[in-house]
Protein backbone atom coordinates (compact mmCIF):
# COMPACT_ATOMS: atom_id res chain seq x y z
CA UNK A 1 0.00 0.00 0.00
CA UNK A 2 3.13 2.37 1.10
CA UNK A 3 4.71 1.57 -2.48
CA UNK A 4 3.44 4.17 -4.84
CA UNK A 5 3.63 6.99 -2.41
CA UNK A 6 6.91 6.58 -1.74
CA UNK A 7 7.68 6.13 -5.27
CA UNK A 8 6.07 9.26 -5.85
CA UNK A 9 7.47 11.30 -3.41
CA UNK A 10 11.31 10.17 -4.23
CA UNK A 11 10.05 11.37 -8.01
CA UNK A 12 9.26 14.92 -6.24
CA UNK A 13 12.23 15.00 -4.69
CA UNK A 14 14.18 14.02 -8.29
CA UNK A 15 11.94 16.49 -10.02
CA UNK A 16 12.63 19.42 -7.77
CA UNK A 17 16.77 18.39 -7.76
CA UNK A 18 16.47 18.99 -11.55
CA UNK A 19 13.96 21.90 -11.13
CA UNK A 20 16.94 24.07 -9.68
CA UNK A 21 14.26 24.95 -6.61
CA UNK A 22 12.99 22.92 -3.41
CA UNK A 23 8.92 24.35 -3.19
CA UNK A 24 8.30 25.23 0.74
CA UNK A 25 4.78 24.28 -0.11
CA UNK A 26 4.66 20.60 -1.85
CA UNK A 27 0.95 21.22 -1.93
CA UNK A 28 1.84 23.69 -4.89
CA UNK A 29 3.96 21.45 -7.02
CA UNK A 30 1.55 18.57 -6.83
CA UNK A 31 -1.40 20.87 -8.22
CA UNK A 32 0.81 22.08 -10.86
CA UNK A 33 1.71 18.39 -12.15
CA UNK A 34 -1.88 16.89 -11.86
CA UNK A 35 -4.02 17.30 -14.66
CA UNK A 36 -7.52 17.94 -14.80
CA UNK A 37 -8.10 14.08 -15.91
CA UNK A 38 -6.96 12.73 -12.71
CA UNK A 39 -8.33 15.33 -10.10
CA UNK A 40 -10.72 18.60 -10.11
CA UNK A 41 -8.17 20.10 -7.88
CA UNK A 42 -5.78 20.23 -11.35
CA UNK A 43 -3.16 22.43 -12.63
CA UNK A 44 -5.34 25.12 -15.44
CA UNK A 45 -5.24 27.92 -13.36
CA UNK A 46 -1.28 27.58 -12.20
CA UNK A 47 -0.72 27.34 -16.12
CA UNK A 48 -2.57 30.25 -16.80
CA UNK A 49 -0.52 32.57 -14.71
CA UNK A 50 2.37 31.23 -15.71
CA UNK A 51 2.08 31.39 -19.39
CA UNK A 52 2.12 35.32 -18.58
CA UNK A 53 4.73 35.03 -16.25
CA UNK A 54 7.13 33.13 -18.82
CA UNK A 55 5.81 35.37 -22.08
CA UNK A 56 6.78 38.90 -19.73
CA UNK A 57 10.10 36.98 -18.43
CA UNK A 58 11.26 36.24 -21.77
CA UNK A 59 9.89 39.15 -23.47
CA UNK A 60 12.12 41.42 -20.94
CA UNK A 61 15.62 39.16 -21.51
CA UNK A 62 15.24 39.40 -25.63
CA UNK A 63 14.95 43.19 -25.08
CA UNK A 64 17.91 43.58 -23.05
CA UNK A 65 19.64 41.01 -25.50
CA UNK A 66 18.84 42.93 -28.49
CA UNK A 67 18.53 46.61 -27.99
CA UNK A 68 18.96 47.46 -32.15
CA UNK A 69 15.91 44.28 -32.50
CA UNK A 70 12.64 45.82 -34.18
CA UNK A 71 9.21 44.69 -32.28
CA UNK A 72 8.66 41.73 -35.03
CA UNK A 73 11.87 40.35 -34.26
CA UNK A 74 11.70 40.33 -30.72
CA UNK A 75 8.02 39.20 -31.30
CA UNK A 76 9.51 36.26 -33.40
CA UNK A 77 11.91 35.13 -30.86
CA UNK A 78 9.31 35.03 -28.21
CA UNK A 79 7.12 32.91 -29.87
CA UNK A 80 10.44 30.37 -30.28
CA UNK A 81 10.68 30.41 -26.96
CA UNK A 82 7.66 30.08 -25.08
CA UNK A 83 5.67 27.90 -28.18
CA UNK A 84 4.53 24.37 -27.12
CA UNK A 85 7.53 22.45 -28.69
CA UNK A 86 9.97 24.34 -26.88
CA UNK A 87 8.52 23.78 -23.71
CA UNK A 88 8.00 20.22 -24.29
CA UNK A 89 11.74 19.94 -24.84
CA UNK A 90 12.07 21.91 -21.37
CA UNK A 91 9.64 19.21 -19.92
CA UNK A 92 11.69 15.74 -21.47
CA UNK A 93 15.03 17.38 -19.87
CA UNK A 94 14.01 17.43 -16.57
CA UNK A 95 11.39 14.73 -17.08
CA UNK A 96 8.44 15.94 -16.12
CA UNK A 97 5.92 13.37 -17.33
CA UNK A 98 7.18 11.01 -14.96
CA UNK A 99 5.93 12.69 -12.04
CA UNK A 100 2.77 13.70 -13.52
CA UNK A 101 -1.10 13.29 -11.60
CA UNK A 102 -3.19 11.83 -14.75
CA UNK A 103 -6.10 9.81 -15.01
CA UNK A 104 -6.63 6.30 -16.25
CA UNK A 105 -7.43 7.18 -19.55
CA UNK A 106 -4.32 9.48 -20.14
CA UNK A 107 -2.41 7.57 -18.53
CA UNK A 108 -3.28 4.42 -20.94
CA UNK A 109 -2.69 6.67 -23.69
CA UNK A 110 0.57 8.01 -22.51
CA UNK A 111 -0.55 11.45 -21.80
CA UNK A 112 3.38 11.91 -19.84
CA UNK A 113 4.82 11.94 -23.33
CA UNK A 114 1.99 14.34 -24.95
CA UNK A 115 3.73 17.64 -25.98
CA UNK A 116 0.63 19.56 -25.15
CA UNK A 117 0.58 18.17 -21.44
CA UNK A 118 4.14 18.31 -20.73
CA UNK A 119 3.93 21.91 -22.08
CA UNK A 120 1.08 22.87 -20.00
CA UNK A 121 2.85 21.80 -17.00
CA UNK A 122 5.86 23.56 -17.09
CA UNK A 123 3.60 26.73 -17.07
CA UNK A 124 2.07 25.27 -14.14
CA UNK A 125 5.37 24.79 -12.60
CA UNK A 126 6.56 28.23 -13.18
CA UNK A 127 3.09 30.17 -11.24
CA UNK A 128 3.54 27.36 -8.27
CA UNK A 129 7.03 28.88 -8.07
CA UNK A 130 5.70 32.32 -8.46
CA UNK A 131 3.23 31.60 -5.09
CA UNK A 132 5.84 29.70 -3.47
CA UNK A 133 8.23 31.94 -3.56
CA UNK A 134 8.46 35.55 -5.45
CA UNK A 135 8.45 37.06 -9.13
CA UNK A 136 12.50 37.49 -8.94
CA UNK A 137 12.74 33.72 -7.63
CA UNK A 138 11.04 32.39 -10.47
CA UNK A 139 12.33 35.06 -13.01
CA UNK A 140 15.95 33.89 -12.06
CA UNK A 141 14.86 30.29 -11.96
CA UNK A 142 13.04 30.74 -15.78
CA UNK A 143 16.41 32.52 -17.45
CA UNK A 144 18.53 29.54 -15.79
CA UNK A 145 15.83 27.01 -17.56
CA UNK A 146 16.41 29.04 -21.07
CA UNK A 147 20.05 30.05 -20.96
CA UNK A 148 21.27 28.04 -23.69
CA UNK A 149 18.46 28.73 -25.74
CA UNK A 150 18.58 32.42 -25.06
CA UNK A 151 22.11 32.30 -25.71
CA UNK A 152 21.72 30.62 -29.22
CA UNK A 153 19.32 33.50 -30.68
CA UNK A 154 20.10 35.41 -33.77
CA UNK A 155 18.60 38.09 -35.46
CA UNK A 156 20.13 36.83 -38.58
CA UNK A 157 20.18 33.05 -37.78
CA UNK A 158 16.17 30.98 -38.82
CA UNK A 159 15.94 31.23 -35.23
CA UNK A 160 12.69 28.86 -36.15
CA UNK A 161 14.84 25.68 -36.01
CA UNK A 162 16.32 23.79 -33.10
CA UNK A 163 20.06 23.14 -32.19
CA UNK A 164 20.65 20.27 -34.05
CA UNK A 165 18.95 21.70 -37.34
CA UNK A 166 21.31 24.69 -37.42
CA UNK A 167 24.56 22.84 -36.68
CA UNK A 168 23.76 20.21 -39.55
CA UNK A 169 23.05 23.24 -41.98
CA UNK A 170 25.88 25.26 -41.03
CA UNK A 171 28.35 22.22 -41.91
CA UNK A 172 26.20 21.61 -45.56
CA UNK A 173 26.70 25.21 -46.27
CA UNK A 174 30.30 24.37 -46.00
CA UNK A 175 30.28 21.04 -47.69
CA UNK A 176 31.19 19.54 -44.49
CA UNK A 177 30.64 16.21 -42.69
CA UNK A 178 27.18 15.84 -40.54
CA UNK A 179 27.47 15.61 -37.10
CA UNK A 180 28.31 12.35 -35.36
CA UNK A 181 25.71 11.77 -31.83
CA UNK A 182 26.52 9.00 -29.85
CA UNK A 183 24.90 7.63 -26.57
CA UNK A 184 28.29 7.69 -24.35
CA UNK A 185 26.14 5.79 -21.58
CA UNK A 186 22.88 5.53 -20.21
CA UNK A 187 22.31 5.99 -15.77
CA UNK A 188 19.59 5.52 -13.45
CA UNK A 189 16.97 3.40 -12.43
CA UNK A 190 14.27 1.89 -15.99
CA UNK A 191 11.65 4.73 -14.53
CA UNK A 192 14.54 7.58 -13.81
CA UNK A 193 17.19 7.30 -16.59
CA UNK A 194 19.74 9.72 -17.71
CA UNK A 195 21.26 9.90 -21.34
CA UNK A 196 24.80 11.33 -21.98
CA UNK A 197 24.99 11.85 -25.53
CA UNK A 198 28.25 13.14 -27.46
CA UNK A 199 28.87 15.79 -30.82
CA UNK A 200 31.44 15.50 -32.74
CA UNK A 201 32.72 17.58 -36.02
CA UNK A 202 34.94 17.61 -38.70
CA UNK A 203 35.64 21.03 -38.27
CA UNK A 204 36.76 21.30 -34.27
CA UNK A 205 38.79 18.68 -32.02
CA UNK A 206 36.18 19.53 -29.26
CA UNK A 207 33.46 16.83 -28.21
CA UNK A 208 30.88 18.16 -26.57
CA UNK A 209 28.03 16.36 -24.51
CA UNK A 210 24.14 16.75 -23.23
CA UNK A 211 22.60 14.67 -20.58
CA UNK A 212 18.69 14.72 -20.23
CA UNK A 213 15.96 11.94 -19.76
CA UNK A 214 16.12 10.88 -23.25
CA UNK A 215 18.11 10.28 -26.43
CA UNK A 216 16.82 13.18 -28.40
CA UNK A 217 16.71 15.93 -26.04
CA UNK A 218 20.65 14.73 -24.81
CA UNK A 219 21.25 15.45 -28.73
CA UNK A 220 19.91 18.66 -28.45
CA UNK A 221 21.79 19.94 -25.46
CA UNK A 222 25.07 18.39 -26.96
CA UNK A 223 24.08 20.29 -30.49
CA UNK A 224 23.46 23.47 -28.93
CA UNK A 225 26.99 23.27 -26.80
CA UNK A 226 28.43 22.36 -30.41
CA UNK A 227 27.07 25.56 -31.62
CA UNK A 228 28.78 27.54 -28.39
CA UNK A 229 31.93 25.84 -29.45
CA UNK A 230 31.87 27.10 -33.09
CA UNK A 231 30.48 30.89 -31.91
CA UNK A 232 27.43 30.20 -34.17
CA UNK A 233 24.68 32.32 -33.89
Amino acid sequence: MNVVPRVKKINLERLQKRLGYQFVDAQLLHTALTHRSFSANHNERLEFLGDSILNFTIAEALFERFPQAREGQLSRLRALMVKGETLAEIALEFDIGNSLNLGEGELKSGGFRRASILADAVEAIIGAVYFDASMDVVKGLILTWFEKRLASLSLELNSTKDAKSILQEWLQGRKKNLPAYEVIKVEGELHDQAYTVSCSVSVSKEVTHGTASNRKAAEKMAAQAMLEVLKIG
